[in-house]
């Protein structure tokens, strides 16, 4: 039960290079750590708690996320909403504010989750474009890697395709939309003049998912495996399959969180 009686929800942005990811941990810079410690300093007290709807890992940034913050006193809006943005480093904000009544659940409100994974495919390339994509500088199928891509659409066990846990015996989740497009988020003299992305909608992903589809992808690209390996560990998520290697982290922005209010 909820102690605090007012209740605020939050849109956020952040850039995850300096983050340990978004939940706390001993001793590590998190993205939740910093908003409480911001949070705290405009209040005066520690009588408050966060809620996020993404616990996005280590170096994944966020363009469109959601965190609910309960407060045990109502706060005028106008004024700590900017004071917030005033306090926090440049590469986290917020970006909208509402209150919200104490019965909305942030986590059983988000409905579904877009990702996109940047990434480049040139010989050259400048390292000040590492910050927001991930060159792959071998040769790459695109027509293949888009029909691959749709392999993942469905209702699937995805134990194969993510970071196993002891704890966890659920492993299926729904891919509503999976592809590969070409972008033009990222302009200027040290980006490459192509950059794609892969971009997966679902109602919800596991540890590493993302990544390790990415991987699976520029695997069947560059030709070390055929669509069929994508297929049978689909249909068989628990036989002892090599675990794949999650693709860099940098490369990752969790694009947009859709919640039914």
């Amino acid at each position: 039960m909820q102690s605090r009686p007012y209740s605020y929800l939050f849109s956020i942005s952040y850039f995850g290079a300096r983050y340990k990811g978004w939940a706390p941990q001993p001793n590590q810079p998190t993205v939740q750590k910093r908003l409480e410690r911001v949070i705290r300093h405009v209040l005066g007290h520690e009588d408050f708690s966060l809620i996020g709807a993404s616990r996005t890992d280590s170096g994944v940034s966020c363009l469109g996320g959601f965190v609910q913050a309960f407060l045990r006193e109502k706060v005028s809006v106008d004024q700590f909403f900017p004071e917030l943005n005033t306090h926090l480093p440049d590469d986290i904000r917020l970006n909208s504010v509402e209150e919200v009544p104490l019965t909305f659940n942030l986590i059983q409100a988000v409905r579904q989750k877009t990702y996109r994974y940047y990434f480049s495919n040139e010989a050259s390339f400048h390292p000040f474009a590492s910050a927001f994509l991930v060159n792959v500088p071998i040769s790459l199928d695109f027509d293949l890697m888009k029909e691959a891509a749709k392999l993942f659409e469905g209702r699937y066990d995805f134990k194969a395709f993510c970071k196993p846990s002891e704890n966890k015996t659920d492993y299926t989740r729904e891919v509503l939309s999976a592809g590969i497009y070409s972008s033009n988020e990222f302009l200027g003299a040290f980006f490459p003049t192509k950059i794609h992305y892969f971009e997966v909608t679902g109602k919800g992903f596991l540890h590493h998912q993302v990544r390790k589809l990415m991987t699976a992808l520029w695997e069947v690209s560059n030709g070390n495996w055929k669509l069929a390996d994508i297929s049978n560990r689909l249909a068989n998520p628990n036989s002892d399959w090599e675990q794949i290697p999650p693709a860099p982290s940098n490369g990752l922005i969790l694009w947009k969180t859709e919640i039914e209010m």
